[in-house]
């Protein structure tokens, strides 16, 4: 793939992955075919941000946990009210971490 959409990809995503995985995100698609670039426009990632609102909001039930596609935690979460609000106050901690990896995880499938 070109460089000029490769700069424009990150340009468009950076804020969906953590700052040190950007430079291995250039080198995986400055390798990747010309073919995955309409797949790769198509990729829909999750906001951290909303991510983080979602946690502040609606922690104690989970719907956090269901946002970045943590079903199994998200259930864990609803079932015992977010650990008792523990885990919910936790979770605002780390949310946006969690949608950033599963952004660079849904990323390399696809590559």
């Amino acid at each position: 793939m070109d460089s000029q959409k490769v700069d424009s990809f990150i340009m468009a995503n950076g804020k969906f992955f953590h700052d040190y995985q950007i430079g291995a995100i250039r080198e995986l698609l400055l390798g990747a075919d010309d073919a995955k670039w309409p797949m790769l426009q198509a990729l829909q990632f999750k906001d951290p941000t909303i991510s983080l609102i979602i946690s502040i909001i609606g922690g104690s039930l989970g719907i956090d946990r269901f946002f970045v596609g943590d079903m199994g935690l998200g259930v864990i979460k609803l079932i015992t009210c977010g650990g008792c609000g523990i885990w919910s106050i936790v979770d605002w901690f780390l949310i946006m971490g969690t949608a950033r990896d599963r952004n660079m995880q849904k990323l390399q499938a696809l590559l």
